[in-house]
């Protein structure tokens, strides 16, 4: 639904292109997940907007290859002192747009804040390495050695679920490298990226390096990814968009983070309790709205039943509720559609020979957690990634069914294993087809500064902080032939 700019009630923000933020006169409504609230409205660009975008970002990117490692790091750090003063405003702001409670939201401004500490450090750290030509036949004249320089204009797109932390995720190393931004955050969740960046602008940052686009992408088509001047898209989000921008973009860099259907294996050997307790947090986090949430629990035979009856009561035990109250535990479905999704995703199961153990029904704009029974070696084991607080239970006798079942997903992100045999935990770490092994954790475990991203159609390359850099800068060999 668009909006007449005219007939606006709510906070409007507009798109930064260049030294200026545009307002357009039609706008695209932003809701409140839970209430439906129309809580903000955002500008709709259109092709005229994403060129000029792009002709600033030319701009941009000699501006910030320009600025020294010690100035990228002055303006990120500047960046995190205010954001530690603003960080119930940051959190109400993602409340208010997205899926997080208010618990969840503080939590992520905490990630943020440490995503650009480390990215402020990292500024600082963007070197090479001598090469040895000497060592080589015919090198003994040679010196020479290696080093990063800033890739270019990076197009950003962002995704719903982590609408701050992500987006620094890709603001901060990009600027880190030295590089020029143009930041496309989701229709959905768009203010928490767009204040960020007000306060990169307020910390100093010079106009062009950063600029954001808004709005359905319908109005501007596919420029932010096939454009000649774009040197790489860096994307988070579902794996069928992600195909998509892989066709099209063309021969430039990628960075896609993309979907999951993340796995954990619960061994005989460990605290039921315990390990059910880490289990339900990693399924209910953002409502399950979470691209390493624990989808797949794969739980031996000897433990089985009594895993299950407590997984089960501590999903009943969730409450769900309005996200601003301290005491809910979990907040809603990022919309209607997405409810309908989930729901579509849970008849399929259950049509497949699935059970459902408990949950599975809407509360309000919300869906309860939900544990579903089947085979470990069900046809639809791990074929679909459900964005909700959905996951499945099956019942396993060895280690080797456990992984089998594991790697048998078109996906492979994230995977959990609990037990306390370090020969297991071994065999798990080397044998499952994932990008990383969380041993004694559940899949959702992440700092920000280890390399994330997946296998298969789990994504291209990686996140966290200094791999981030690594993926947004390009190697340059310089040798001198001496006389």
């Amino acid at each position: 639904m668009i909006i007449d700019l005219l007939d606006k009630k709510v906070n409007t923000k507009g798109m930064l292109i260049g030294e200026s933020w545009v307002d357009t006169p039609m706008q695209l409504p932003v809701f409140n997940p839970f209430s439906g609230n129309h809580v903000y409205s955002i500008s709709c660009a259109e092709e005229e907007h994403v060129y000029k975008a792009l002709e600033s970002a030319e701009k941009g990117k000699i501006i910030s290859k320009n600025l020294s490692p010690l100035d990228r790091s002055e303006i990120i750090n500047k960046v995190v002192n205010l954001l530690k003063e603003r960080k119930e405003e940051f959190t109400k702001v993602i409340v208010n747009e997205g899926v997080k409670t208010k618990r969840e939201a503080g939590k992520e401004v905490d990630r943020c804040i440490n995503t650009l500490t480390l990215c402020g450090e990292e500024a600082k750290r963007v070197i090479g390495e001598t090469v040895p030509f000497s060592a080589f036949e015919g090198g003994s004249s040679k010196k020479g050695h290696y080093v990063y320089d800033p890739i270019g204009i990076i197009t950003a797109i962002t995704p719903f679920n982590d609408p701050l932390n992500l987006v620094a995720h890709k603001l901060g190393p990009a600027i880190a490298a030295g590089n020029a931004v143009i930041l496309k955050p989701s229709d959905f969740t768009p203010i928490s990226g767009i204040k960020l960046g007000e306060l990169f602008l307020e910390a100093g940052l010079p106009y062009h390096i950063l600029n954001i686009i808004t709005g359905p992408i319908d109005n501007f088509g596919d420029i932010l990814v096939t454009d000649s001047r774009i040197d790489m898209v860096s994307f988070t989000g579902g794996s069928k968009s992600g195909e998509v921008i892989a066709k099209a973009a063309g021969v430039k860099k990628i960075g896609m983070e993309l979907g999951s259907s993340s796995p954990v294996i619960v061994m005989n050997d460990v605290d039921i309790e315990a390990v059910a307790k880490n289990c339900i947090g990693g399924i209910v986090w953002a409502a399950g709205q979470n691209c390493v949430g624990v989808k797949r629990m794969y739980v031996h035979d000897t433990i089985y039943d009594s895993f299950k009856e407590k997984i089960i009561n501590l999903s009943k035990a969730v409450k769900l509720g309005n996200p601003e109250d301290d005491s809910t535990d979990m907040g809603p479905i990022i919309n209607q559609e997405a409810i309908s999704e989930i729901e579509r995703s849970i008849e399929n199961l259950v049509k497949g020979g699935y059970k459902v153990l408990c949950g599975g029904k809407r509360v309000g704009n919300g869906i309860e957690p939900t544990i579903i029974e089947g085979d470990f070696d069900n046809k639809l084991n791990g074929k679909e990634e459900i964005f909700g607080p959905v996951a499945t239970i099956s019942r396993v006798n060895s280690l080797e069914e456990g992984i089998t079942a594991s790697n048998d997903s078109p996906y492979g992100l994230h995977a959990g294993i609990f037990t306390n045999n370090i020969e297991h935990a071994f065999k798990a770490s080397n044998e499952l087809q994932c990008g990383g092994v969380m041993i004694n954790d559940s899949s959702d475990y992440r700092i920000d500064m280890m390399p994330f991203g997946g296998v298969k159609k789990s994504g291209i390359g990686r996140e966290g902080v200094r791999s981030a850099i690594r993926e947004m800068s390009s190697t340059k060999i310089i040798c001198f032939n001496l006389k």
